[in-house]
């Protein structure tokens, strides 16, 4: 990316100022997407073999990182303790930027993070890792009503996996890659920022789906 630059108001500046500072600066050029995305599937070969590398975790990467991060990809995951992105892709301090809720739903402050890491960090793919047997598309399959802000979260996730099917899928498995897919298209149509960045060929958002007992990540195909 060349010379374009960040603004955002004051207060939108103090959110995001535990990520440093936010102001108008240079967007640094940032990983090739596909480049990244060969990085991440090859630290899951690795994870899945048991003979993780556990890069990028000493100390004097430690002390440059105090100065700066530019992190290769954005991963929009589950915030669920079996799937850690950075142990799952076997990378390092620096290398994600990791936003995690439950069902990978992006609210507004989770999409201000996304867009953050984009226009200020210039990381330019993002992955919606998505899990077998993830409680909340249960949940939102089997469950009516829920107490508190849960129930939130089951209606935002049951217009994406009404009627999902999938060839050799079990109904939950459908329906979490049709939840995961459904937030693919949701990020790559959000104005105005990723949609354009999405248009233009400098960012790239992909689907996944982790394997829980074999702890591969299968990357899905467009529906």
């Amino acid at each position: 990316m060349g010379e374009s630059r960040v603004w955002v108001p004051a207060a939108a500046g103090l959110l995001l100022g535990m990520c440093g500072v936010w102001a108008a600066a240079p967007v640094p050029a940032g990983t090739d997407p596909n480049e990244a995305l060969k990085d991440l599937m090859a630290g899951n070969q690795r994870y899945v073999e048991a003979r993780r590398a556990y890069p990028h975790q000493d100390a004097e990467l430690r002390a440059r990182l105090a100065k700066g991060q530019h992190p290769i990809a954005v991963i929009l995951g589950c915030a669920d303790s079996r799937v850690p992105p950075e142990l799952v892709f076997d990378e390092g301090l620096g290398d994600l930027f990791t936003v995690r809720l439950a069902g990978e739903l992006p609210d507004d402050l989770s999409l201000g993070s996304i867009e953050y890491a984009v226009e200020h960090l210039g990381t330019r793919l993002i992955v919606v890792l998505g899990h077998q047997k993830c409680g909340a598309v249960d949940a939102a399959m089997h469950s009516p009503s829920a107490p508190g802000h849960i129930q939130a979260l089951l209606a935002a996730i049951q217009p994406a996996i009404q009627g999902a099917s999938e060839a050799g899928h079990d109904a939950l498995d459908a329906a979490v890659r049709a939840n995961v897919r459904h937030v693919v298209a949701a990020l790559e149509g959000d104005a105005p920022i990723l949609a354009e960045a999405v248009k233009s060929g400098h960012v790239r958002i992909v689907g996944a789906e982790y394997e829980l007992e074999s702890g591969k990540i299968e990357l899905l195909s467009r529906p």
